[in-house]
């Protein structure tokens, strides 16, 4: 508990302040420990190689063995490749630097396999309470979307606008959260940022932007303020993903991801139940606060109790310690090392470029964002019919036609259980010793999952009666859940798999075509239910999805020979 509050934003903004005298590290109380923290074999690559990896040997003798240094990257060997750590804090002693290749560092690491603050070696408690926040973070992010809607007839009221402008104020708060990750995603990246930072500052932001949103004097000035925050509160809804992965190992990733699905679920399904009752003894502007409410508890939870993630951001902290400690520069991280080689123009293409590049030019990821984004648009437009459906077919009041909603989250719950038992029994025994896994085995549950899709829509445009029971058509909402929990956590598993090194960028990538979807299709749904009704408006949305099915289907026979073609993905599985 003691380094889950040192790591927060808290513990790590009150130790800049008073300079590292609160919340000490265990090498600050006892200064003997800090050299286990210097990785041998790394460090003697470096002198000899100029790389933190020792080229391979060539055979000689009949001996195909690889060079020793390479077997265990966590190893403390005694042979000569071990650094001599009174040297290292001797700043005057001279070592052997090849004078070609070699390069005089010292490379700070964890110092074994059981490193404590390596987000991957957490205790089970601490791991599920990170991811709890996370969680936590997502849905008061992503309710934002939803809940407006319940407010739109009063938004129409109060400005005089139509219901689809009235709309524009639901769709430019997705577009937001769609092009905030093209930013903040590849900034949780660089390592002397990390993810804590990017979290709570923007949530702030979040929190404060959402009191000239209930505030708005015109229409104009709402629609602008719902954009600022969803462009401000993203970095929740693409780089939650990563937090996740950097916490749990690719053979148990896929179960911290479904149950952030969760918190994103909950954020749509939840947001018209609450928003309904809301709006229905107050305002629309009660939905705007809220927000605010929910999002300023989030805040303060997280600025106390979330530790940083990101490993790369863990260890340049702990080199810089060391040196401040030791007053030796030549102590650094691998992250550092690779900041040090990138210029301005590699960032900017890292941020600004490389998601575009990654979305347009690999066949594997716009193929997959662009069945996500569909789904995602389908959503969107599907949720503009339960108005229809349940207020008017049915009858239900605003704050009643938000239970309708509740189907869509039990499905999540009926379909967590049995894929969790598929991933512990039949796709964990795939990993290699080395915990790796060919990227296409994640994808067989994404076949039941683009099923379930067309399923859904034509249950519910086909029983969504006077003459039927209005438990039927809710019954079949559950299915669109089945569907997108099985696509989106097959989909970001195999995308995380296949492009490790570029997975903030394709995420981002992916965030982007989905939101733009999400923001254009509810501009035209209610037109498109009122003029087709709801069971061929519900049938068209279904043919369009069974367009997309043979994807997973093609990606699990062909994705290896594709993978291998490209330029970004892994070759080696």
């Amino acid at each position: 508990m003691a380094a889950l509050f040192r790591d927060s934003f808290f513990g790590q903004s009150l130790r800049f302040i008073t300079g590292g005298k609160v919340f000490k590290y265990p090498e600050e109380v006892d200064s003997s420990l800090w050299t286990k923290y210097v990785h041998a074999e790394k460090s003697a690559n470096m002198a000899q190689h100029g790389q933190t990896s020792a080229p391979r040997r060539s055979s000689q003798g009949g001996s195909g063995q690889p060079d020793s240094r390479q077997l265990s990257p966590n190893s403390r060997s005694s042979s000569a490749t071990e650094v001599d750590h009174e040297a290292v804090a001797n700043s005057s002693h001279k070592r052997h630097i090849d004078p070609e290749k070699g390069r005089d560092y010292y490379i700070v690491d964890w110092y074994g396999p059981h490193d404590p603050e390596n987000p991957r070696n957490w205790s089970r408690p601490k791991k599920f309470f990170v991811t709890f926040e996370i969680c936590l973070l997502t849905f008061s992010v992503y309710i934002g979307s939803a809940i407006y809607s319940a407010g739109i007839m009063g938004v129409t009221q109060e400005f005089g606008v139509s219901p689809v402008a009235a709309t524009l104020g639901l769709t430019l708060f997705v577009a937001g959260y769609g092009l905030g990750p093209m930013l903040w995603s590849p900034l949780s990246e660089i390592p002397q940022t990390g993810r804590n930072p990017i979290y709570i500052i923007t949530l702030a932001l979040f929190v404060i932007f959402q009191v000239p949103t209930a505030l708005a004097t015109n229409f104009g000035m709402l629609l602008a303020f719902r954009f600022i925050t969803g462009f401000i509160g993203s970095p929740s809804l693409a780089t939650g993903g990563a937090s996740i992965g950097d916490m749990y190992s690719p053979a148990k990733r896929t179960y911290g991801l479904a149950v952030w699905g969760i918190g994103a679920v909950c954020g749509p399904t939840l947001g018209p139940l609450v928003g309904g009752f809301a709006v229905e003894k107050e305002t629309w502007r009660w939905t705007i606060w809220e927000i605010m409410w929910l999002s300023g508890a989030t805040l303060i939870l997280l600025v106390f109790f979330l530790p940083e993630t990101s490993s790369a951001n863990i260890l340049y902290r702990r080199a810089r310690r060391l040196r401040k400690l030791t007053g030796n520069d030549k102590l650094i991280c691998e992250p550092e090392l690779a900041g040090q080689e990138m210029t301005g123009k590699d960032v900017v293409s890292m941020v600004l470029i490389r998601p575009f590049s990654l979305l347009f030019t690999e066949p594997i990821v716009f193929a997959l964002d662009l069945y996500i984004a569909l789904i995602y648009g389908i959503l969107y437009i599907w949720f503009e019919s339960f108005p229809i459906v349940f207020t008017e077919i049915y009858g239900f009041s605003l704050g009643k036609q938000g239970l309708a909603f509740i189907g869509i989250l039990v499905g999540v719950f009926v379909v967590l259980p049995p894929f969790a038992w598929y991933q512990h029994k039949y796709i964990e025994s795939k990993f290699n010793a080395d915990g790796e896994l060919k990227p296409e085995w994640r994808l067989p549950p994404a076949f039941v999952g683009s099923l379930a899709i067309p399923i859904c829509l034509f249950w519910f445009g086909w029983t969504s009666r006077t003459d039927i029971h209005w438990i039927v058509p809710i019954i079949g909402t559950a299915w669109f859940s089945v569907g997108t929990f099985l696509l989106f956590n097959c989909v970001m598993n195999y995308l995380s798999d296949a492009y490790p090194e570029y997975i903030a960028s394709v995420l981002a990538g992916n965030d982007l075509l989905r939101s733009g979807f999400g923001a254009g299709f509810p501009l035209f749904a209610r037109a498109m239910y009122e003029y087709l009704g709801v069971d061929w408006a519900s049938s068209t949305l279904a043919f369009i999805s069974i367009a997309f099915i043979p994807i997973p289907f093609l990606l699990f026979k062909y994705g290896e020979k594709l993978r291998h073609k490209s330029k970004h993905a892994r070759h080696d599985l």
